[in-house]
Order: structure tokens, then sequence, then C-alpha cells
């Protein structure tokens, strides 16, 4: 490993190295699945993405429990084959580093259309008399923004427009 370590640095170290994108792109590119690219692709071209959380609601606030977790339209507006896997797709794509699952919150209006998604009203039912939600968002990171426009034909006829920051 030492060995493969110091040839590592001996390559950062000669100017004519040319490495013009992540050596583990490739990689993550085996490890995804075409719905997975849809997501990154939805969140490159259209910026953060609302989801809400679902908790009972105890008096002042203590104790309140989990009920269900980053409740979308993430994987209906990318287009995906498989919605029942949104947030294991989701959760793979955080694992790579690639998107990031934040407390920020997105325009207050774009959670009107999340909230009454079927999956949400069943788990505002399960959560008893006065459930609440949560908002959040999901955005890609940093390191998701340079692998999609490295990796992804964004710009291709078909794609849209291009990357939202």
């Amino acid at each position: 490993m030492k060995a493969r370590g110091a040839a590592l640095l001996q390559r950062s170290a000669d100017v004519r190295w040319d490495d013009d994108m992540h050596p583990a792109y490739e990689r993550i590119l085996e490890e995804i699945a075409p719905d997975e690219a849809r997501i990154l692709k939805y969140l490159a071209l259209n910026g953060a993405q609302p989801t809400v959380d679902v908790r009972t609601t105890r008096p002042f606030g203590v104790g309140s429990e989990l009920v269900a977790e980053r409740l979308s339209m993430i994987g209906e507006e990318a287009g995906c084959r498989h919605l029942d896997r949104t947030n294991a797709y989701l959760n793979n794509l955080f694992r790579l580093g690639l998107l990031w699952f934040s407390k920020e919150k997105v325009e207050p209006s774009r959670y009107q259309v999340v909230e009454v998604q079927p999956v949400v009203t069943d788990a505002m039912k399960r959560a008893g008399r006065s459930p609440s939600t949560v908002h959040r968002s999901v955005h890609l990171t940093p390191f998701g923004v340079d692998f999609c426009k490295t990796c992804l034909p964004l710009d291709s006829p078909g794609y849209g427009g291009p990357i939202v920051l």
C-alpha cells in the first residue's frame, strides 16, 4: 500500500500528469442504477428539492417520534421507473458522496405539493392526533455537481438546461 501511496505522490508532483477527472467517477458509474442517474440529472438541472419528515406531536414538543422521513417527489419528478426504491437510491447517492440531506429549507410553497402526496398523508394518519411535518431538502454536494458535469450528458437534447448551484 505504501508503494501505491508513493506512486500517487510522485504523480502529483509531475506537472505533465493529466488528471482531467476524479478517479472515483468510473467506479461510481458502476455503482449507481439508471434511476439514480435520473435523480442526479434532475438535481443537477433543478437544484435542491424539498423533503418532509412526519413526526408525532407531544406536549411541549418533548418526546415526539419520527413516523416517516425524507418523503419527497424526487423519484416521480426525475422519472424513476422504480418509485418504491427512491429512498434506497437517495441513500446510495449519499453513501457515494454525491448528495446531501440538509436541514436547510427550500421555498416554503414547494412543500405544499409534497405534503398532499398519499405517502405523506398516510404517514400523517399514522402519527395520530396532531402530526407535525419537518421541512428539509436534498441537494448535490460539490463533488456531486462535478460528477454530473463530467459524467452525465446534461446539455444533450432532452436533458434540459444548465446545472443549478
